[in-house]
């Protein structure tokens, strides 16, 4: 039988937020982090799944190459099918008995582990890693694969405590207990391309708190994936607490969401798919123990809501940083901007003139502030798109607009002005380095906000730039439910786990805010338990006495 190692109400570290490495001229980080993507550009990494402590290989390999590269082989990754994820699943329910039944602690030292090594010695691997497989520069994949990474192992441990220690009150003769278990089943985690965070995140925060996984984790990111699990299972992740598989993503989900112990789905990714996956939840949900925990989020369109009393620099600046960091592929990226007229000519040659000084191109090349977006389905569809805007009376090429294909999927910073409103650009997701932009008459800002709050399905971010209070509090409310995350004179993106728990809802998900407490409550099933120290003797009341 398993016992506690400690008989003792524990603290873990008191989390903070990880330092940002800077990677500046002839700082030694810089030096480590082109050493090792020096060495990950000269080897081709083979990656198998993991399933119940074993390495798979199957032999059906996929070809993993670096987006801003078509000549750069990264790795081979083995690809699974349906009896490969039945085999996760039953290794999940091995290790689940064994796994829920370790204190919290036990589990929580797993992952503060893994953060530990993953801020000092593996830190240049995974950050090149993310680079090289998913096309980061260097400063957007410190900020993901490094420090909200770090910071998710961390903090989650910090809120599962909290969890563990809130209990109800208890009355005089009892003691009233509550205990957090872990769902009855397993958490199959579909984990996205565009953030190596989001990726460990979401197998792992089911996990800390009892639960076991089968994870798959995008055909776009399966480089930092592999250096993902060969983390945990260096920091002593038992062998089938999270399996890695990998494989065609409808197939592995029909095996998942099929099975009678599905506990829970834990999604990132497109609406479209969250929507599919969720109906045929829907469509099993006689077949199951439990009913399964639905947790997703599932992209945005997110708005930069200026006034005329906006400064113009820092508006500038956060609509050129927001819509164009990692190439507009964040699901809190500025795709959509209201400018009143009277601003926009000013805003209109600031924003050209700092456009005109991006550079694009190989990541591994530290000036570059963009690099490509993720594969050639991706470059289709936006090239699509952009192409579509030129020929559209409606719309106006402001800047941008080239789509090179010949080294990398290459797609340029474009900003489009709409003169309609309602127009596709400025309603439909497009997921990469495009900005829509529609200028408003000045004296219309409440229509203009009732636009802004319409205008799209998402509801995941969005900004107000405005020096003038009142109109703060009137956007601010307006665009109540516009927004899980709203930033007020800041860019829409750069959520910081512990300060802004990221979410949103309408089309953007279930708001379940990662980097909370919020998320892990979850996944955890709550058992109450009552002691009665001296009970009842009698049967009657004293109210059914004679008097």
């Amino acid at each position: 039988m398993l016992r506690a190692m400690l008989d003792a109400i524990a603290s873990p570290p008191l989390p903070q937020n990880e330092p940002i490495h800077a990677y500046a001229p002839g700082t030694p980080e810089r030096a480590a982090l082109k050493a090792e993507l020096a060495r990950l550009s000269s080897t081709t990494v083979e990656i198998p799944m993991f399933i119940g402590g074993e390495e798979v290989r199957t032999g059906d390999l996929q070809e993993v190459r670096a987006p801003h590269r078509h000549d750069l082989l990264l790795a081979r990754a083995h690809q699974g099918n349906t009896e490969h994820v039945k085999r996760a699943i039953e290794a999940a329910r091995r290790a689940h008995k064994g796994w829920a039944s370790l204190p919290w602690t036990a589990r929580a030292a797993v992952f503060l582990k893994a953060a530990d090594m993953l801020s000092t010695r593996l830190r240049p691997t995974m950050n090149a890693a993310t680079m090289l497989g998913q096309s980061k520069t260097a400063y957007q994949a410190e900020i993901d694969a490094a420090c909200e990474l770090i910071d998710f192992l961390r903090f989650n441990v910090h809120y599962a405590r909290q969890i563990a220690a809130e209990q109800p009150g208890s009355s005089r003769g009892s003691w009233n207990m509550q205990e957090p278990r872990p769902l009855e089943g397993f958490v199959f985690a579909s984990t996205p391309f565009n953030f190596t965070a989001i990726a460990g995140n979401l197998p792992t925060a089911p996990a800390l708190m009892g639960n076991t996984v089968v994870w798959k984790p995008s055909a776009n990111a399966l480089l930092s994936a592999h250096f993902v699990m060969n983390l945990l299972r260096e920091a002593g992740l038992p062998d089938g607490v999270i399996n890695l598989v990998m494989g065609p993503p409808e197939e592995v989900a029909n095996a998942c969401l099929a099975h009678q112990d599905l506990a829970g789905l834990h999604f990132t990714g497109s609406t479209e798919v969250f929507q599919a996956l969720w109906r045929r939840i829907g469509d099993n949900i006689g077949n199951y123990r439990t009913y399964p925990r639905v947790v997703g989020e599932t992209g945005g369109k997110d708005f930069v809501f200026a006034h005329k009393s906006a400064d113009l620099e820092g508006l500038a600046v956060a609509l050129v940083r927001g819509a164009y960091e990692y190439q507009g592929q964040k699901c809190s990226a500025a795709s959509r901007a209201y400018v009143p007229r009277s601003l926009w000519p000013a805003l209109k040659d600031r924003l050209v003139g700092l456009m005109e000084g991006l550079r694009m191109g190989d990541v591994a090349d530290f000036r570059s502030f963009l690099g490509a977006v993720i594969d050639e389905r991706a470059h289709k569809r936006l090239a699509g798109r952009i192409g579509a805007a030129k020929g559209d009376p409606s719309c106006t090429l402001i800047a941008g607009g080239g789509t090179p294909a010949d080294v990398g999927w290459f797609v340029e910073p474009t900003l489009i002005e709409v003169r309609d409103p309602k127009h596709a650009l400025m309603r439909d997701e497009l997921f990469g380095p495009v900005l829509a932009l529609w200028v408003y008459p000045d004296g219309e800002e409440e229509a203009a906000l009732k636009q802004c709050d319409e205008g799209s399905p998402y509801g995941l971010t969005g900004a107000i730039f405005a020096r003038d209070r009142m109109f703060i509090e009137q956007a601010a409310s307006t665009l109540r439910f516009a927004a899980g995350n709203l930033y007020i004179n800041d860019k829409p993106t750069g959520a910081v786990v512990g300060q802004q728990p990221f979410g949103g809802g309408r089309a953007s998900g279930t708001n379940d805010k990662a980097g909370s407490s919020l998320n892990l409550l979850r996944w955890v099933s709550p058992r109450v338990v009552k002691e009665t120290f001296d009970p009842p003797r009698e049967v009657g009341y004293p109210s059914m006495r004679e008097a």
